[in-house]
């Protein structure tokens, strides 16, 4: 029971270093992963590394085809605009009921603050903090449900921000601009106006990442 324990502690610190790995860009899109470079990287068995690399492709940071060597996932532009219109299905809705309540997360607001900061040392580096803008006004409506599914797109999500991002594609100073703009409009009671902001917000950086991707931009 003890071995047992240990081992998946191991699992999941391995796992939660290769997740984060990705998301940098230290590890790109199609980059091979396998059991042997796993375990020699960790200094794990190779039983470790055959279940944090599992647990990634179950969870489609790693993508494995007719079993063949792991690789990190590469979106495309119809994987872009289908993960962005799906953010948006789920953040407008969000958003008007918490325009109906004036209610603006205190998270988002300093998640923003943070993203400005980041920029007056220029930094491009905002995926977590942008995401947290995100997640802040998802969960502020108290719903484990919306929240859950909006969480089990998180991770596509930052992959799509962490290679506009690599890309310095957006500027953080729009960014802070347009997330203080939809505060505004949710503490105003603008239902609409919320929306519409996030709708705008939301289709430029879906279009800019389509383009990157070698799609074409709407």
């Amino acid at each position: 029971m003890v071995r047992h324990i240990v081992v998946t502690s191991v699992v999941d610190a391995i796992t939660e270093d290769l997740r984060e790995q990705v998301v940098n860009g230290e590890l790109p899109p199609g980059s091979p992963l396998t059991e042997l470079e796993v375990s020699t990287r960790y200094e794990v068995a190779r039983s470790s590394a055959r279940a944090a690399i599992e647990r990634l492709t179950a969870e489609k940071v790693l993508v494995r085809r007719n079993h063949k060597t792991a690789r990190v996932v590469e979106l495309g532009p119809d994987d872009v605009r289908d993960i962005y219109n799906t953010r948006i299905y789920l953040e407008s809705e969000v958003l008007r009921r918490l325009a109906g309540l004036r209610r603006v997360p205190v998270s988002s607001r300093t998640a923003n603050s943070e993203i400005a900061e980041l920029w007056r040392g220029g930094s491009y580096q905002i995926v977590d903090p942008d995401m947290r803008f995100h997640t802040g006004l998802i969960d502020s409506v108290d719903s484990a449900r919306t929240s859950a599914a909006y969480h089990s797109l998180a991770f596509e999500v930052k992959l799509c921000m962490a290679q506009l991002q690599g890309r310095q594609a957006l500027s953080p100073q729009i960014i802070v601009a347009e997330h203080a703009r939809i505060l505004e409009l949710i503490e105003l009671g603008d239902a609409d106006g919320a929306a519409a902001m996030l709708d705008e917000h939301l289709s430029r950086a879906r279009e800019l990442l389509v383009g990157s991707l070698g799609g074409t931009p709407g």
